[in-house]
């Protein structure tokens, strides 16, 4: 990576981002790049790490308004705040990942010719099965 500033298509480059979503991100408070010879944009070295914190930061499922909060708290409780509530988020997903993982595991390993009664299969879905009374 350059430490001279780099201009938008630069950035947008390294990080495999178009330049329309640098701009958003800049609209929405979240980037202020120095502007240079006819408004042009300038990244230093310190917008491009915020860059990456934007890019980590939504690859973890955060939205635009609570990276911007994460990003401009001053207050490391306020940051933590964000941070906690978004962990517990990402748990989740992760939790309900893991089960459509299973299940996609139990299908191909499972050599009945009705998956359907397939134990291992239908192990899988034991959450699902116990909200249904029959």
């Amino acid at each position: 990576m350059k430490s001279s500033p780099m201009t938008i298509g630069q950035v947008a480059d390294h990080f495999g981002l178009p330049t329309h979503v640098l701009r958003h991100w800049e609209s929405v408070g979240l980037l202020s790049p120095a502007r240079v010879e006819g408004s042009h944009r300038r990244y230093t070295h310190e917008d491009v790490v915020r860059v990456a914190s934007i890019v980590r930061a939504k690859q973890a499922g955060l939205s635009l308004p609570d990276i911007r909060a994460f990003l401009a708290a001053g207050d490391p409780a306020a940051r933590k705040d964000v941070l906690r509530r978004n962990h517990r988020e990402l748990h989740a997903r992760m939790t309900a990942l893991r089960a459509a993982l299973d299940l996609l595991e139990a299908g191909l390993n499972c050599t009945h010719e009705d998956i359907v009664t397939c134990p291992n299969y239908q192990a899988t879905l034991t959450e699902l099965l116990g909200r249904t009374r029959m």
